[in-house]
Order: C-alpha cells, then structure tokens, then sequence
C-alpha cells in the first residue's frame, strides 16, 4: 500500500513530457491563426476583385466573370 500511494505521489509531481505539451499546444495556436488570417485575406483580395469587375461592367459595358477571372 506504502509502495502505491509513493508511486501516485510521484506521477502527480512529474513534470516530464510538460514542456512538450506546452510547446505543442502553442503551434497550434499559431497555427490555427495563421490559418485564420490566410482565409480572411483571401475573402477581402475575392471581394476587390469581384468589386473591381463590377466596376469594370459598369463602366465600359463589357463582361467580366470574377469567378472565372476572364473578361473581354
């Protein structure tokens, strides 16, 4: 019984492994960040463009498909 409760105490105060999970946990932040910021960027850059070939429409009377990216 000695021997157990000995060997609970010492995994409850083991620290090994700790820095690891810390470390990783923090990538993933990051990464999830910088996933995040990489979508918001492709959404604003998207509406410039769709913007910017409705403008284009309106102006010379011409066809722009923005999601083809083609026009003429």
């Amino acid at each position: 019984m000695n021997r157990l409760l000995s060997a609970a105490k010492q995994f409850c105060h083991d620290e090994t492994g700790t820095a690891l999970t810390e470390y990783s946990l923090v990538i993933g932040i990051i990464a999830g960040a910088a996933l995040l910021t990489i979508l918001a960027i492709s959404l604003w850059v998207s509406g410039r463009f769709t913007d910017l070939c409705f403008n284009l429409n309106s102006a010379f009377g011409g066809t722009c498909d923005a999601a083809a990216g083609a026009g003429s």
